[in-house]
C-alpha cells in the first residue's frame, strides 16, 4: 500500500486519508521532528570538487575504465575523463534544439565491454513544425584515433510527432538482468495523450535492447493500444531508474506543484491528467489521486514543487550511511533530494542546496556521486565525503 507524502522544504508532511486519527496526526508530527534534526542548513555531508564545464548538459553515464560520457543539449557527444579533459565525439545525430528539446540521455548497452554499443535519445523534427523523441543505438569504439559514433540505427520514436518543444522526457534504463529496455516518454504538454493508449506519449515503453516488443507487455494484445506500452498516465518524465531490489522508479514534473516519485508497476494508470497533487499553471483545480482510487498514487509527491530531474539508487561504500537512498536531481529547487526507503515506502530523508540547478546524478566507479548543473556553464562536480 502506498504512502503518500507531500513535501515542504524543510518538512515533510504525511498526507492522512479518510481514517484520519490523532494516531497519524503524532506519526506526522515526529516525521517533521526527525527531519528537522537533519535539515540541510545544518550540514553538507560531503565537499564538491569542479571538474569540467559544459554548455547545457543533460545527461551522463560511466564507461568501465572510469572515463565519462556526456551529453549537450544543442547536439554534442563528450569523452571526458577525471581531469575534465573533452573529447567531442564525431557522426551524432542532429537534433531538433530548443525549449527542452535537443540531446537527451546516454547509457550503456548491457554488454557494452564487447560490443560498444551504445544507447542516446534525442528531439526530432518531423512535417509541419512537429517534434517528438527518439532512441537510437550506436558503435563507439574507444580505441579509434578519430572517435566517433559507427551504425547508428534508430529503434524507438515518440508517437505521434506534435507540435511544441517541451515534455520530450526520454529517460532510458536497462532492467538489472539487461533483457530490457525502458524510456520514459512525456506528454509533450498535450495533457490527453497520456491516457490515449494509441499513442506513446505520457507513457513508459518497454523494449528489447533491438527496440523490438516482448510480447508479454501489458497491452500487447489490447485493440488500440500501442505494444510498447508498460505504464501510462504519466507527464514528464525526467527520472527513471532501479533500485537494488530490482523494482523500477521514476520521478515527473507535476503541473503547478504536485512533483511525484512512483514506483512503476506493470500496466498501471497513474492518472495524469485527469488527478494529480498540483494545479493547472492557470491556476485551475486538479483532482487529488484521493479522488480516483483506480489510479496509483505517487509514494511521494512535492508540494511545493522540487522540479525533479535525473534519479540515481547509491549503493557505493564511500557514503555508507546512503546505501539504498534514491537521490534525485533539483531543478528549480536548486537541490540535491535525498529519499530513504522502507520496503516499497519511502520519504524525503534530506535535501542539500546545491546554489544551482541540478540536471543529473550518477554514482562514480569508486561512489562518489558525480552531478551535472544544468544551463549554460552547467559544471560537472564530484561529491566525497569531506575529510
Amino acid at each position: 500500500m502506498k504512502t503518500l507524502s507531500l513535501i515542504a522544504l524543510p518538512i515533510a508532511l504525511v498526507a492522512c486519508t479518510n481514517s484520519e486519527d490523532a494516531q497519524a496526526t503524532d506519526a506526522a508530527s515526529e516525521e517533521r521532528a526527525a527531519l528537522a534534526d537533519i535539515s540541510p542548513v545544518d550540514r553538507m555531508p560531503f565537499e564538491k570538487t569542479e571538474i569540467a564545464v559544459f554548455d547545457e548538459p543533460w545527461a551522463m553515464t560511466f564507461l568501465p575504465d572510469g572515463r565519462m560520457l556526456v551529453t549537450e543539449k544543442a547536439g554534442k557527444l563528450l569523452l571526458v575523463d577525471n581531469s575534465g579533459s573533452k573529447t567531442e565525439i564525431a557522426n551524432v545525430p542532429d537534433v531538433a534544439y530548443g525549449g527542452q528539446g535537443g540531446f537527451g540521455d546516454v547509457i550503456l548497452a548491457p554488454d557494452f565491454a564487447s560490443s560498444g554499443t551504445i544507447y542516446l535519445s534525442w528531439a526530432e523534427a518531423g512535417d509541419d513544425n512537429t517534434r517528438g523523441a527518439v532512441v537510437g543505438m550506436a558503435k563507439l569504439d574507444l580505441g579509434s584515433e578519430n572517435l566517433a559514433l559507427e551504425d547508428l540505427k534508430v529503434i524507438w520514436t515518440q508517437t505521434p510527432k506534435v507540435t511544441g518543444r517541451g515534455h520530450y522526457s526520454h529517460r532510458m534504463v536497462f532492467s538489472p538482468d539487461g533483457k530490457y529496455l525502458f524510456i520514459g516518454s512525456g506528454e509533450r504538454q498535450k495533457f490527453d495523450p497520456s491516457q490515449d493508449m494509441a499513442s506513446n506519449m505520457g507513457k513508459i515503453v518497454r523494449l528489447y535492447p533491438d527496440g523490438s516488443i516482448p510480447e508479454d507487455n501489458p497491452f500487447v494484445d489490447q485493440e488500440g493500444a500501442l505494444p510498447d506500452i508498460w505504464s501510462l498516465g504519466h507527464r514528464n518524465i525526467l527520472g527513471i531508474a532501479y533500485d537494488s531490489e530490482g523494482r523500477l522508479w521514476n520521478t515527473e514534473m507535476g503541473p503547478r506543484d504536485g512533483d511525484e516519485l512512483n514506483l512503476v508497476q506493470r500496466g498501471s494508470n497513474y492518472g495524469y491528467p485527469i488527478v494529480s497533487e498540483g494545479v493547472h499553471y492557470d491556476g485551475k483545480d486538479i483532482p487529488n489521486h484521493d479522488t480516483r482510487p483506480e489510479f496509483d498514487a505517487p509514494d511521494v509527491a512535492w508540494v511545493p514543487t522540487i522540479a525533479p530531474a535525473g534519479l540515481v539508487f547509491y549503493s557505493g561504500d564511500l557514503f555508507p550511511a546512503w546505501k539504498g537512498s534514491a537521490f534525485i536531481g533539483g531543478l528549480a529547487s536548486e537541490a540535491i533530494i535525498r529519499v530513504s526507503f522502507d520496503g516499497e515506502e519511502a520519504r524525503e530523508a534530506e535535501r542539500f542546496s546545491m546554489g544551482a540547478r541540478i540536471r543529473e546524478l550518477e554514482q562514480g566507479p569508486n561512489g562518489a556521486m558525480w552531478v551535472l548543473e544544468d544551463g549554460e556553464g552547467g559544471r560537472l562536480l564530484r561529491l566525497t565525503p569531506p575529510e
